[in-house]
């Protein structure tokens, strides 16, 4: 899916400034000048669950953090 929307991109004259992740291909990162995409397979989507960051929960949620 990434190497297709990268190939549809060049096509359409968009700069490919950057890319991460095609080797492992969990979640693929293109940087497309004024636009990030991020591809996932669906368990990484999951395990990240980045719709909880846009949630109106979102803002109570606390997260501790340690140096340990």
């Amino acid at each position: 899916m990434a190497q297709n929307l990268e190939i549809k991109l060049k096509k359409a004259g968009v700069t490919i400034l950057g890319r991460e992740g095609k080797a492992q291909a969990d979640w693929v990162l293109l940087d497309a000048c004024d636009v990030i995409i991020h591809l996932f397979k669906p368990e990484v989507r999951e395990f990240y669950g980045l719709e909880r960051m846009w949630s109106p929960s979102a803002n109570e949620e606390t997260i501790k953090v340690s140096a340990d």
